[in-house]
């Protein structure tokens, strides 16, 4: 009698136009079915850049917004004034328990904090939604593991926000070097300075919210539980252990170019140090870093090469570098241009008994990162949002899937780990575990 029961459910969930799966209810999508998104975070993130990329191009790839969910209520308000300033009718939910109960709902953007986008991806996969996850996609092993584990078991289309990879001039890159015409890495240097004491903070809204506007503990999840604090709600990228700042925020943008154009899944070891030495506004998380990365196989030690990285909020001087270097010459993705820079020249060569290596220059198409906290215009995002819409609409891998955005996790939680114990850091294979002093890192 159950089983005849269990397929009489499933009958009718599937007249409904609706499949049963392990992972919870999803519905059975045409190839000219509208594909209805659900937004999970209201966040400045999504109103200014992820929402403007996805409406670009919605009515030409048939998708739609239908539904929000945020714990706090000013924010669902500005959510019903934005999209009913677009003619856009959603639905509101004060949480995501509620938005996924609708089964009119077969996708979401999640950009929530830091260490929420990896839980939130389980909740989304798990739901039978795929989704596209701000990065950085986890802030500890823990939820990275698992983040990982379910969205690979659901079979959901998961796309992490790592623009890069959508690039025309990063895509030409990784092209370029996985070519073997660049010839090996011999080191990599990283930057990415702003002058910005006013970012990641919110002070006005600090002052004028109020805990039962929101739902604190909601918003904790697993977290080690604290009194209501509104500068942890609202400035939570300045606070350890919600974001880890400076590498969750514009390390892992960077740090993930490494893993894919090398094919590596995370450094070897990683040093690093930092401090408030500048903006001591009560934050928790460093204002100024330095991090040196070990790369190349485990089994050969004495191959690979070195990734100096550095960020600063007390200088803009420099903006974001990303130059990578070979013996014949230097790609720089500033510039767009590889070059023969600094390669190796006829006289040095002659030491060596070995022939003179020099690239030969060439340009890569021109697209620009920006370091502005409003990137509404950058066609990163734009291209990225479309690459995830169509894998939605066509079942295929996106450019930045669950894999990298588990790898640029670990490289981010390694550097967390040396600017909060000082001391060198590794990762166990067998465990998938952050080693500081070779002891498990956590919080």
């Amino acid at each position: 009698m159950d089983t005849r029961r269990e397929f009489l459910k499933k009958t009718a969930i599937g007249a409904a136009g609706l499949a049963l799966t392990s992972t919870g209810y999803a519905r059975i999508l045409g190839a000219n079915d509208k594909i209805r998104v659900g937004i999970i975070g209201f966040s400045d993130r999504a109103r200014q850049s992820l929402l403007p990329a996805f409406l670009a191009q919605a009515n030409e790839l048939n998708f739609e917004i239908v539904g929000v969910s945020d714990i706090w209520n000013r924010r669902r308000e500005e959510a019903k004034k934005y999209f009913e300033e677009k003619g856009i009718r959603v639905k509101l939910y004060p949480n995501n328990e509620a938005l996924y109960d609708d089964k009119d709902i077969d996708a979401v953007i999640i950009s929530t904090a830091d260490f929420q986008h990896a839980l939130h991806a389980v909740q989304a996969v798990e739901a039978g939604r795929d989704a596209y996850v701000e990065k950085p996609f986890a802030e500890t092993m823990n939820d990275a593991r698992k983040a990982l584990e379910a969205v690979k078991k659901s079979g959901k289309i998961v796309q992490i926000g790592s623009q890069r990879r959508s690039a025309p001039n990063y895509i030409a890159a990784n092209e370029y070097i996985r070519s073997g015409k660049f010839g090996p890495i011999v080191m990599v240097e990283m930057s990415w300075n702003v002058n910005q004491p006013e970012r990641w903070r919110r002070p006005d809204l600090v002052a004028s919210i109020r805990e039962s506007d929101t739902d604190w503990k909601r918003f904790l999840l697993n977290r080690p539980y604290e009194s209501w604090d509104p500068r942890k709600y609202l400035e939570y990228r300045l606070f350890w252990p919600y974001s880890s700042g400076i590498p969750g925020q514009w390390m892992s943008h960077q740090i993930d170019t490494v893993h894919w154009f090398t094919g590596l899944s995370h450094p070897r070891s990683v040093t690093a140090n930092g401090g408030i030495y500048l903006w001591k506004d009560g934050r928790k998380n460093v204002d100024t870093m330095t991090a040196v990365f070990d790369y190349g196989p485990a089994d050969d030690p004495k191959s690979g090469f070195q990734v100096v990285y550095t960020s600063r909020f007390t200088n803009a001087h420099g903006g974001t570098k990303e130059l990578y270097f070979s013996n014949g010459g230097t790609l720089n993705l500033d510039t767009n241009k590889i070059t023969p820079d600094g390669g190796l020249e006829k006289e040095d060569a002659s030491v060596m008994g070995i022939q003179p290596n020099l690239l030969q220059p060439m340009e890569l198409p021109s697209i620009k990162a920006s370091t502005s906290a409003n990137t509404g215009s950058d066609p990163m995002t734009y291209l990225h949002m479309r690459n995830w819409m169509e894998s939605v609409r066509e079942r295929k891998t996106p450019h930045a899937d669950v894999t990298a955005g588990y790898h640029h996790s670990i490289a981010n939680i390694m550097v967390t780990a040396a600017l909060h114990t000082g001391e060198k850091v590794t990762f166990d294979e067998a465990s998938q575990n952050v080693l500081a002093g070779g002891k498990v890192f956590t919080y």
